[in-house]
Protein backbone atom coordinates (compact mmCIF):
# COMPACT_ATOMS: atom_id res chain seq x y z
CA UNK A 1 0.00 0.00 0.00
CA UNK A 2 1.27 3.63 -1.01
CA UNK A 3 1.63 6.84 0.67
CA UNK A 4 -0.07 10.09 0.59
CA UNK A 5 2.31 12.90 1.38
CA UNK A 6 2.06 16.14 1.18
CA UNK A 7 4.93 18.70 0.31
CA UNK A 8 3.93 22.26 1.74
CA UNK A 9 5.84 25.34 1.78
CA UNK A 10 5.01 28.28 3.98
CA UNK A 11 6.43 31.37 5.75
CA UNK A 12 6.52 31.43 9.99
CA UNK A 13 2.65 32.71 10.21
CA UNK A 14 1.85 29.40 8.10
CA UNK A 15 0.82 31.89 4.86
CA UNK A 16 1.16 28.96 2.16
CA UNK A 17 -0.37 31.55 -0.91
CA UNK A 18 1.40 32.11 -3.90
CA UNK A 19 4.94 31.11 -3.00
CA UNK A 20 6.17 30.59 -6.58
CA UNK A 21 5.16 34.00 -8.07
CA UNK A 22 3.45 37.30 -8.59
CA UNK A 23 0.74 35.72 -10.95
CA UNK A 24 0.38 32.44 -9.44
CA UNK A 25 -3.06 33.63 -7.50
CA UNK A 26 -5.64 35.27 -9.02
CA UNK A 27 -6.65 35.98 -5.44
CA UNK A 28 -5.33 39.66 -4.23
CA UNK A 29 -1.94 39.41 -2.42
CA UNK A 30 0.88 41.62 -2.05
CA UNK A 31 3.96 38.91 -1.48
CA UNK A 32 3.16 36.92 -4.51
CA UNK A 33 6.87 35.34 -5.23
CA UNK A 34 7.37 35.52 -1.62
CA UNK A 35 9.61 32.02 -1.81
CA UNK A 36 12.13 32.85 -4.27
CA UNK A 37 14.54 34.72 -2.12
CA UNK A 38 14.76 32.35 0.14
CA UNK A 39 15.77 29.57 -1.90
CA UNK A 40 19.63 28.09 -1.52
CA UNK A 41 21.10 24.72 -2.61
CA UNK A 42 20.21 22.53 0.41
CA UNK A 43 16.76 23.95 0.02
CA UNK A 44 17.18 22.47 -3.56
CA UNK A 45 18.34 19.16 -1.99
CA UNK A 46 15.92 18.33 0.38
CA UNK A 47 13.41 19.33 -2.98
CA UNK A 48 14.92 16.38 -5.12
CA UNK A 49 15.22 14.32 -2.42
CA UNK A 50 11.04 14.74 -1.52
CA UNK A 51 10.10 13.61 -5.18
CA UNK A 52 12.79 10.90 -5.06
CA UNK A 53 10.66 7.52 -5.75
CA UNK A 54 7.19 9.95 -5.84
CA UNK A 55 5.17 7.87 -8.78
CA UNK A 56 2.02 10.29 -8.72
CA UNK A 57 0.48 13.94 -8.33
CA UNK A 58 -2.34 14.52 -6.96
CA UNK A 59 -3.44 17.71 -7.56
CA UNK A 60 -6.25 20.86 -6.95
CA UNK A 61 -7.52 22.18 -9.99
CA UNK A 62 -5.55 25.51 -9.50
CA UNK A 63 -2.20 23.69 -9.50
CA UNK A 64 -2.56 22.09 -11.65
CA UNK A 65 -3.12 24.77 -14.42
CA UNK A 66 -0.33 26.57 -12.91
CA UNK A 67 1.95 23.79 -13.19
CA UNK A 68 0.57 22.58 -16.61
CA UNK A 69 1.38 26.53 -17.85
CA UNK A 70 4.81 25.70 -16.50
CA UNK A 71 6.47 22.38 -16.25
CA UNK A 72 5.87 21.39 -19.91
CA UNK A 73 8.09 24.36 -21.22
CA UNK A 74 11.04 23.18 -18.65
CA UNK A 75 13.93 21.30 -20.34
CA UNK A 76 15.25 18.24 -18.41
CA UNK A 77 18.43 19.61 -17.67
CA UNK A 78 19.54 22.74 -15.99
CA UNK A 79 18.49 23.54 -12.12
CA UNK A 80 14.64 22.36 -12.32
CA UNK A 81 15.40 19.35 -14.91
CA UNK A 82 15.00 16.74 -12.31
CA UNK A 83 11.56 18.15 -10.98
CA UNK A 84 10.42 19.04 -15.21
CA UNK A 85 11.70 15.51 -15.94
CA UNK A 86 9.26 13.65 -12.85
CA UNK A 87 6.27 15.94 -13.20
CA UNK A 88 6.22 15.93 -17.18
CA UNK A 89 6.47 11.79 -16.79
CA UNK A 90 4.05 10.65 -13.54
CA UNK A 91 0.41 10.70 -13.97
CA UNK A 92 -1.25 13.78 -12.32
CA UNK A 93 -4.52 13.25 -10.71
CA UNK A 94 -7.14 16.42 -10.73
CA UNK A 95 -9.99 16.98 -7.50
CA UNK A 96 -12.07 19.60 -9.35
CA UNK A 97 -16.35 20.04 -9.10
CA UNK A 98 -15.66 21.10 -12.50
CA UNK A 99 -14.75 19.62 -15.98
CA UNK A 100 -11.56 21.12 -16.32
CA UNK A 101 -9.21 20.72 -19.50
CA UNK A 102 -6.15 18.34 -18.41
CA UNK A 103 -4.45 18.39 -21.63
CA UNK A 104 -1.11 17.49 -19.86
CA UNK A 105 -0.54 14.14 -19.87
CA UNK A 106 -1.20 12.05 -18.24
CA UNK A 107 -3.47 13.65 -16.60
CA UNK A 108 -7.18 12.21 -14.51
CA UNK A 109 -9.60 13.81 -13.30
CA UNK A 110 -10.68 11.63 -10.28
CA UNK A 111 -14.68 10.96 -9.66
CA UNK A 112 -16.48 12.99 -5.96
CA UNK A 113 -16.00 9.82 -4.04
CA UNK A 114 -12.47 11.18 -3.08
CA UNK A 115 -12.24 8.69 0.06
CA UNK A 116 -12.31 5.47 -2.69
CA UNK A 117 -10.46 7.49 -5.10
CA UNK A 118 -7.48 8.07 -2.80
CA UNK A 119 -7.55 4.31 -1.31
CA UNK A 120 -7.26 3.13 -4.98
CA UNK A 121 -4.38 5.86 -5.74
CA UNK A 122 -2.27 4.23 -2.74
CA UNK A 123 -3.42 0.84 -4.03
CA UNK A 124 -1.39 1.28 -7.64
CA UNK A 125 1.14 3.67 -6.56
CA UNK A 126 4.23 3.89 -3.93
CA UNK A 127 4.02 7.51 -3.30
CA UNK A 128 1.88 9.88 -4.25
CA UNK A 129 2.69 13.69 -4.21
CA UNK A 130 0.54 16.34 -2.96
CA UNK A 131 2.11 19.47 -3.87
CA UNK A 132 0.40 22.94 -3.18
CA UNK A 133 -3.40 22.69 -4.03
CA UNK A 134 -4.15 24.05 -0.25
CA UNK A 135 -8.35 23.74 -0.69
CA UNK A 136 -8.13 20.34 -1.41
CA UNK A 137 -5.14 19.50 1.45
CA UNK A 138 -8.23 20.56 3.81
CA UNK A 139 -10.57 18.36 2.46
CA UNK A 140 -7.68 15.41 2.36
CA UNK A 141 -6.75 15.90 5.74
CA UNK A 142 -10.66 16.16 6.77
CA UNK A 143 -11.27 12.44 5.10
CA UNK A 144 -7.71 11.66 7.14
CA UNK A 145 -6.26 10.69 3.35
CA UNK A 146 -3.23 12.25 4.30
CA UNK A 147 -0.26 10.03 5.29
CA UNK A 148 3.03 12.27 5.64
CA UNK A 149 3.76 16.19 5.71
CA UNK A 150 6.92 17.72 4.50
CA UNK A 151 6.98 21.48 5.53
CA UNK A 152 9.66 23.87 4.54
CA UNK A 153 8.87 27.09 7.31
CA UNK A 154 10.39 29.72 5.44
CA UNK A 155 12.22 32.82 8.15
CA UNK A 156 9.71 35.79 7.20
CA UNK A 157 6.18 37.10 8.01
CA UNK A 158 3.42 38.75 6.11
CA UNK A 159 0.40 39.21 8.18
CA UNK A 160 -1.42 38.72 4.62
CA UNK A 161 -2.42 35.77 2.93
CA UNK A 162 -4.26 31.64 2.77
CA UNK A 163 -2.87 30.10 5.52
CA UNK A 164 -1.98 26.18 4.86
CA UNK A 165 -3.74 25.28 7.94
CA UNK A 166 -6.58 27.44 8.23
CA UNK A 167 -10.04 27.39 9.78
CA UNK A 168 -11.99 24.02 9.88
CA UNK A 169 -8.49 21.70 9.62
CA UNK A 170 -9.29 18.15 11.04
CA UNK A 171 -7.52 18.14 14.60
CA UNK A 172 -5.00 15.45 13.95
CA UNK A 173 -1.66 14.06 15.64
CA UNK A 174 1.51 14.39 13.75
CA UNK A 175 5.22 12.69 15.00
CA UNK A 176 8.60 13.63 13.31
CA UNK A 177 9.82 10.97 11.10
CA UNK A 178 13.09 13.03 10.86
CA UNK A 179 15.12 15.49 12.66
CA UNK A 180 14.10 19.11 11.64
CA UNK A 181 17.00 20.67 9.39
CA UNK A 182 17.69 24.67 9.15
CA UNK A 183 19.11 25.99 5.50
CA UNK A 184 21.53 28.37 5.51
CA UNK A 185 19.02 31.19 4.85
CA UNK A 186 16.62 29.84 7.65
CA UNK A 187 14.39 27.57 6.22
CA UNK A 188 13.47 25.02 8.30
CA UNK A 189 12.18 21.10 6.65
CA UNK A 190 9.49 19.74 9.06
CA UNK A 191 8.80 16.17 8.02
CA UNK A 192 6.11 14.54 10.04
CA UNK A 193 3.97 11.55 10.00
CA UNK A 194 0.28 11.30 10.52
CA UNK A 195 -0.66 8.91 13.49
CA UNK A 196 -3.79 8.06 14.60
CA UNK A 197 -5.99 10.00 17.26
CA UNK A 198 -6.49 13.43 18.04
CA UNK A 199 -4.77 15.54 20.26
CA UNK A 200 -4.35 15.00 23.75
CA UNK A 201 -5.11 17.95 26.55
CA UNK A 202 -4.05 18.87 29.76
CA UNK A 203 -4.24 21.34 32.65
CA UNK A 204 -0.57 22.98 33.57
CA UNK A 205 -1.96 23.91 36.94
CA UNK A 206 -1.98 19.94 38.03
CA UNK A 207 1.36 18.68 38.53
CA UNK A 208 2.70 15.31 40.44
Amino acid sequence: MGIVRAELFSTLDLVGQAPGGPDEDPVAFTFGGWQFPLLDDLTGEQLDAAYTGVDALLLGRRTYDIFAGYWPLQPSEGPDGTIAELFNRVPKYVVSRGRPLLDWEPTTLLGPDLTAEVDALRARHELVSVVGSLGMLGTLLRLRLVDEIDLWVHPILLGEGRTIFGTGTAPSRLELRADPVGSPKGVVLLQYRVIDGEPATGDMSVRA
